[in-house]
């Protein structure tokens, strides 16, 4: 219990220092993107496609790309405005790029960005490599210096970032320092680093390497429509914080992904606005807590704690045992399904999806508990 009180104190007072005021809108019913919009529609929280057998976890996976991209990806960037090989060049090439614009950084580059922060990529502008093509592993940006948050902020809509790896300084625990630091109300005299911020809409990160980051390697904030895509994403895992992926008041589709050595794969703050949808993403088996989560948030005039808007959760495979795969903290104000997962829990069903503080608008059905998959039930 203490744990999961130090978590939420240290995990709403930083989203309430770097959020930024700006619209936002439901996610639910509208389009997820151009490159989304002959694949699926979602109406009420619940994704309608065309299945012609019922499938359990992520291995149905029905993108045409592989879990965590890669090797066999193949929505490469075959055009380009700018080349760049070293961070001179990248960084003059970030002032001077337009919207529709790319920046292709070369394959086999290795830019060390340390002592740098909050590196802007214009509305509009695509950042590319080539990780999974020929055998690359695309370009390496990384930093050394803990104190790095952000290092990549979004300057405006439709801005996407591809192929490229993202390399943190901080992919360590650090469990017992900062708990004995915790204690001291010294948790934050280690700074945080946060790979990417975004707070504005239509962002798409896709087929990246994103690891090292001790807060989030993907941060939205009030950004709606993001779409999370076919990345490796692993060793973000801070005690106390270590997200994949950290939502408030945003919405994302987040599909597709390998998850690793994170603390939350997917954590949401649970704060009005907030809703995601997460399907066909693979978590392995290291976990030092839940997987996927919705956060509450305390209703002072009631009592009650609500847990954001939706989510609708299904199609994934959950293999980390020991940790709870899904927990909501409070009621999602409208109804959120979870459903067509396969968890590894074959004899502890009732820690597979947990909601604290209510047993309300969720709907869980339709899941496999099993230690070996089945096709069906």
């Amino acid at each position: 219990m203490i744990d999961k009180l130090i978590t939420n104190v240290i995990f709403l007072s930083i989203c309430i220092v770097i959020n930024h005021v700006t619209s936002a809108k439901s996610f639910a019913g509208e389009e997820i993107g151009n490159h989304l919009q002959e694949k699926v529609s979602i109406t009420k929280n619940v994704t309608i496609a065309a299945i012609e057998e019922e499938t359990f976890g992520a291995e149905a996976n029905p993108t045409g790309d592989p879990i965590g991209g890669g090797t066999g990806y193949h929505r490469f960037i075959t055009w380009k405005h700018y080349q760049v090989e070293t961070r001179e060049e990248l960084l003059d090439a970030l002032k001077k790029a337009q919207f529709g614009q790319t920046i292709y950084i070369n394959d086999s580059a290795e830019i060390d960005l340390t002592g740098y922060k909050d590196i802007v990529i214009p509305a509009g502008v695509t950042l590319a490599s080539g990780r999974g093509k020929i055998g690359s592993q695309g370009a390496l940006l990384f930093s050394d210096e803990l104190d790095t948050f952000p290092l990549f902020s979004t300057g405006g809509v439709r801005v996407r970032i591809t192929g490229l790896r993202l390399k943190g300084p901080d992919p360590e625990r650090r469990t017992e320092q900062l708990k004995e630091l915790y204690e001291k109300s010294l948790y934050n005299s280690i700074p945080v680093a946060l790979g990417i911020k975004s707070s504005y809409t239509w962002l798409e990160i896709d087929n990246c390497e994103l690891s090292g980051w001790s807060y989030s390697a993907i941060f939205l904030t009030q950004g709606v429509n993001a779409y999370i895509h076919h990345n490796s994403i692993h060793h973000n895992q801070r005690w106390g914080l270590g997200y994949g992926v950290c939502l408030a008041r945003a919405t994302a589709l987040i599909e597709a992904n390998l998850f690793d050595w994170c603390r939350h794969n997917i954590a949401a703050t649970g704060e009005s606005g907030t809703s995601y949808e997460a399907r066909y993403n693979l978590v392995l088996e290291n976990a030092n807590s839940y997987s996927f989560d919705m956060h509450g948030v305390l209703n002072p005039n009631d009592g009650t704690y609500s847990a954001g808007d939706w989510v609708n959760i299904h199609h994934n495979t959950f293999r980390a045992i020991g940790v709870y795969p899904i927990l909501l903290d409070g009621k999602p104000a409208q109804k959120s399904p979870i459903h067509h997962n396969w968890f590894v829990h074959s004899e502890d069903k009732l820690h597979a999806v947990v909601q604290n503080n209510t047993m309300d608008n969720l709907d869980v059905f339709r899941n496999q508990y099993t230690e070996s998959k089945i096709v069906k039930d």
